[in-house]
């Protein structure tokens, strides 16, 4: 395994897991037949760092999209450097600092590591072009 394909399967692990800790807040709060059930307007809404933790959750699969190609067509071009690795770490625990800062709701901070995140896509699509 490369050490983008590393990173990359870290990233699909976090963002798979992104999950779990709204939806037990929402079985704490709804009760677990209430978390089952179709959403209603009539639901008791769940906790504000739940909300948002679910909006970086939705970004991060959204981001995703992007991320994984990009080190799939790097990796079917058997393309890597000192650059690549780095974007791809530096993606990932960008997308972790996404998520704390979301879920506590620091808003210039979440926009921050966003952008981070943003720029290491673009060193990825770079290295696609052996540009880096």
């Amino acid at each position: 395994m490369t050490r983008e394909l590393f990173w990359l399967t870290l990233t699909v692990i976090l963002t798979g897991l992104l999950w779990v800790p709204y939806v037990l807040n929402r079985c704490q709060i709804r009760g677990l037949g209430g978390a089952m059930a179709n959403p209603s307007r009539k639901d008791k809404p769940q906790t504000e760092w739940a909300n948002r933790m679910m909006f970086a959750h939705d970004n991060a699969v959204e981001n995703l999209v992007i991320f994984a190609p990009l080190v799939l067509i790097l990796n079917a071009i058997d393309y890597s450097s000192k650059w690549t690795v780095l974007a791809c770490a530096v993606y990932f625990w960008s997308r972790l600092a996404h998520l704390i800062v979301y879920t506590i709701g620091v808003p210039i901070l979440r926009t921050l590591a966003f952008t981070v995140g943003f720029v290491a896509q673009v060193v990825l699509a770079l290295g696609i072009f052996k540009i880096l």
